[in-house]
């Protein structure tokens, strides 16, 4: 840590840094489009998990600011699920070298891609450019200096963490109990914005101690599973795949998601 400079400022800058990254990311165009939104999503949960390593001391502009990046990001989720989609089936591909399941995924990624276009028009048709989107951001942008960002100390972002290490434990304890897929997401988001926090706090060099309980293997094992859930979802009545398709991956994905689950939670009584 820069012992000239107050750590809460140093994480100010990197709060600053992603939303800066993310409203240029938004105003890329064509081939890049979906790449932009995807890494202005990553940097609007990144800058929302910054918000909450001071959230003790940055007062209701924090809350408020919060919870206009969440809005944002959540309007976003409908273009971004298009493109989520196909690189969902290319890892499943990639993983699968069987001769009939990946033909089958082959034919869902013709489709999804095919489909792709059509959530990227009637995007861009309801916030032409993503102007309006990326105007808001920059607002809030603007507002984020104002926050008291120099009253964070060490206390604060030790409790945030060591909050945030709780919520993990208590979305493991709910996956336990239930195996519900909303328990199942809620872990692997708890996941991820606890590694957020500490990239945050390794990028500001912020001395603090890593929870025991974050494994990055699990973190990419939780994803693995939320690869084949996706896939899940997309395979119901309104699914865009043909009949014999949708039938066929509907069962690959069931039995490779237990599977999956199974060997989280193996792996997860055994830390």
């Amino acid at each position: 840590m820069n012992e000239l400079i107050a750590p809460g400022l140093v994480l100010r800058d990197l709060a600053a840094a992603e939303l800066d990254a993310a409203i240029a990311g938004l105003a890329w165009r064509g081939g890049r489009l979906h790449a932009g939104v995807h890494g202005a999503r990553k940097g609007l949960r990144r800058t929302r998990a910054i918000l909450a390593l001071g959230e003790a001391v940055l007062g209701p502009g924090a809350t408020l600011l919060d919870r206009e990046l969440r809005r944002v990001n959540d309007g976003l989720s409908s273009l971004r699920d298009a493109q989520a989609l196909v690189e969902t089936l290319d890892r499943l591909i990639a993983k699968h070298p069987e001769v009939e399941i990946a033909q089958q995924l082959r034919r869902a990624r013709r489709v999804a891609a095919s489909r792709r276009p059509l959530r990227t028009r009637a995007a861009l048709h309801a916030d032409p450019g993503l102007a309006a989107t990326r105007a808001l951001l920059a607002t809030l942008r603007a507002a984020l200096p104002g926050l008291p960002w120099a009253a964070i100390t060490p206390l604060h972002w030790e409790d945030a963490l060591a909050a945030s290490a709780e919520r993990i434990v208590q979305a493991r304890s709910r996956v336990h109990a239930s195996d519900s897929d909303t328990a199942w997401h809620r872990w692997r988001r708890r996941m991820r914005r606890l590694s957020q926090q500490q990239r945050a706090c390794k990028l500001a060099h912020l001395d603090f101690i890593t929870p025991s309980l974050f494994d990055k293997c699990m973190a990419e094992q939780l994803g693995a599973a939320q690869d084949l859930n996706l896939l899940l979802e997309h395979c119901r009545r309104d699914s865009p795949f043909a009949k014999d398709d949708r039938s066929a991956l509907k069962r690959y994905a069931e039995t490779a998601l237990a599977r999956q689950r199974k060997r989280i939670l193996t792996a997860d009584q055994t830390v």
